[in-house]
């Protein structure tokens, strides 16, 4: 039997040594998630804001459009041009 198995025999049993594993990665996995969930959060909120803009300039062309046509169409109807 390897040494390193002599030292860990009859002090911790098979399932406390993976309790400590799944602990570990746990942890690890934790801390990478937030940075990630911080990083995607930003990349929506960034997204979402620049979605907004270009929804917003097209909305602004529209209504550009539609009041100069609304203008033509009552002075046409007034009789001014």
């Amino acid at each position: 039997m390897p040494r390193t198995l002599k030292l860990w025999e009859g002090k911790y049993s098979m399932r406390t040594m993976m309790l400590i594993t799944i602990m570990v990665l746990l942890t690890m996995t934790m801390a990478k998630s937030e940075e990630t969930v911080e990083t995607k959060v930003k990349n929506y909120i960034v997204k979402e804001w620049n979605d907004i803009k270009e929804f917003q300039k097209a909305g602004w062309e529209e209504g550009k459009k539609q009041n100069a046509e609304n203008w033509s169409k009552l002075k046409s109807l007034l009789g001014i041009n």
